[in-house]
């Protein structure tokens, strides 16, 4: 096991073939995949041909992944998983923060804990300039996680959805931090 990062209570580490079950797990749930597709599952299929390969993904700027596995600390149970990836996969400049967990993860602060963790290896140890979030603007949650982390709001703004899902009309939302501002902050 790869581990990319530890916090107080989170392993986040390199994912595995071996980890497919429990990303067919994690994206059966409809109350996880509510903002991502309407709360259809994702097929085993789709999961080995097209999530895990992007999972497994080394971005050269980085020199290493973009997604990491998130496991609970005290108990191996694995949780879910946290994006930081480079929008341009040679330049560490601006990365994409995101976060997918079960149901059973919410509302113990892991997401802000992963975020902020990501946040300050990024800024310290990977190059990055500027951290990027997007949701749905009526994700209360994400955008919540995403505030505590340390992200501002940007804009609102209507994206290409292939199907329209409940709460899409209001549009998405974008959050950021600069290393600048991050720096001023601690």
């Amino acid at each position: 096991m790869a581990v990319f990062l530890e916090t107080e209570r989170l392993v986040l580490r390199a994912f595995t073939g071996a980890d497919v079950d429990h990303l067919v797990a994690l994206d059966s749930d409809p109350d996880v995949m509510r903002f991502i597709n309407g709360g259809r599952p994702t097929s085993r299929d789709v999961i080995q041909a097209r999530t895990l390969p992007r999972l497994l993904h080394d971005y050269p700027c980085f020199g290493t992944r973009g997604y990491w596995a998130a496991e609970e600390k005290a108990t191996g149970a694995l949780l879910g998983w946290f994006e930081f990836r480079p929008l341009d996969e040679h330049s560490p400049a601006v990365v994409e923060l995101g976060y997918r967990l079960n149901k059973a993860a919410w509302g113990s602060g892991y997401a802000t804990e992963g975020a902020r963790a990501l946040i300050r290896k990024g800024f310290t140890d990977l190059g990055v300039d500027r951290v990027t979030a997007n949701t749905m603007a009526v994700n209360t949650r994400s955008r919540r996680v995403m505030e505590k982390a340390g992200l501002s709001f940007l804009r609102t703004f209507t994206g290409d959805w292939p199907e329209a899902i409940e709460g899409s009309e209001q549009g998405e939302v974008e959050y950021e931090l600069t290393r600048a501002d991050w720096e001023q902050r601690r």
